[in-house]
């Protein structure tokens, strides 16, 4: 079987790994050189802990098994199994993780409560003052920057994946056959469109005005070396407001009695932080929904993030050494974790898992190969 990916972000990376896996042969066609959209501009965290209960976060503990073995295979992606810790100062936010903890798939999470004391010695890099944390433990992270590099040199190697970087497909002209700006033709037994938050162009033609799919544009940074290890990822009592899995009367008890920070509040933040394999702390993030999103960064979220982190730190933070804006694909149907569509004969839209798709892409990957017998 021969299969055509089109886009080479981590979802459409991990079609072609699964095809190859699976014996077939694949030609994987990039608009860019490289990938540069949102599969690099995030935290490479494989993010179990917010999911919501049920497809979601079947498909979240399925992708983290698939992750951890194919970390094994390809040290290059830097897979390391380092649970999350998120501190909580006040007694509005210990009940919302008292409420996670006591969820029937609380285990299957690895979702434990932990004294202060605890969590600096899981994590000794915390200094700063809070009363508890919330660990997940089945929480890991991956290096976004190099994953699909490492991913590709791999697939490369078995001999059955051909790369085409710079060529932008721009037609379906038969069963499973596109047609990319240079004129060639590319024909297999099934196409994957695996194109991110490229929504126009040929994808708006094969699917349509209705595509349940939105773009979310976000901003984050990364520091310079902290200098010690930070031994687990780290979010802040915001993201009980974003993740689904926090949902519930302790939640609304918590919006009620303590908002959040002004600006958290308008430009819909949480905090969530990784250390990368240099040392740097990714950092982040914002949510900016409304179309047409902003040409600049602005600044007073970055100070947000800063003085939160600070806190927790107990120490100030390094030196910011890059600051960036990313824009990904939201499906805005939210009991489906992607968009899946056949949109021509033989060939398949894939789009939207939203900030899930780092996490999720192996088993949206896995569940395509499934659904098409390959």
């Amino acid at each position: 079987m021969r299969v055509i990916v089109v886009g080479a972000g981590v979802v459409g990376t991990m079609h072609a790994w699964h095809a190859v896996s699976r014996g077939h042969e694949v030609v994987q066609i990039e608009r860019e050189s490289e990938a540069r959209g949102a599969s690099l501009r995030n935290f490479g965290q494989i993010w179990v802990s917010g999911r919501a209960g049920g497809e979601e976060l079947e498909t979240a503990l399925r992708a983290r098994e698939l992750w951890e073995g194919i970390g094994r295979r390809v040290p290059g992606l830097g897979f390391r199994a380092c649970g999350s810790l998120t501190p909580l100062r006040t007694p509005a936010e210990i009940a919302v993780a008292e409420a996670a903890v006591a969820r029937p798939d609380a285990a299957a999470r690895g979702y434990k409560l932990l004294a202060a004391e605890e969590a600096r010695a899981l994590n000794p890099a915390l200094r700063g003052e809070f009363a508890a944390a919330l660990w997940c433990e089945r929480d890991a992270a991956v290096e976004p920057r190099t994953a699909q590099l490492a991913l590709k040199a791999e697939l490369l190697a078995s001999g059955r994946y051909t790369y085409l970087g710079g060529r932008e497909v721009r037609d379906v002209v038969g069963a499973a056959s596109v047609r990319d700006d240079h004129g060639d033709i590319h024909t297999g037994d099934a196409v994957i469109l695996a194109t991110g938050a490229w929504l126009g162009g040929l994808v708006r033609e094969l699917a349509g005005p209705g595509l349940p799919v939105r773009r979310v544009r976000l901003q984050m940074m990364q520091t310079d070396p902290l200098g010690e290890p930070l031994t687990t990822s780290v979010a802040d009592a915001d993201s009980f407001r974003y993740y689904p899995a926090y949902r519930g009367e302790a939640l609304d008890a918590l919006n009620a009695h303590q908002p959040q920070d002004p600006v958290a509040a308008e430009h819909r933040m949480q905090l969530l932080m990784v250390q990368r394999t240099d040392g740097g702390l990714t950092i982040g993030d914002t949510h900016e929904y409304e179309h047409p999103f902003a040409f600049d960064t602005v600044e007073e979220p970055y100070e947000h993030l800063t003085r939160v982190v600070e806190t927790f730190l107990g120490r100030p933070l390094p030196r910011i050494r890059h600051r960036w804006a990313g824009v990904y694909a939201q499906c805005t149907d939210t009991s489906r974790v992607v968009h899946r569509q056949q949109v021509a004969d033989g060939v398949w839209l894939v789009t939207g898992p939203g900030g899930r798709g780092m996490t999720c892409s192996p088993a949206i990957a896995e569940t395509t190969a499934d659904q098409l017998s390959w």
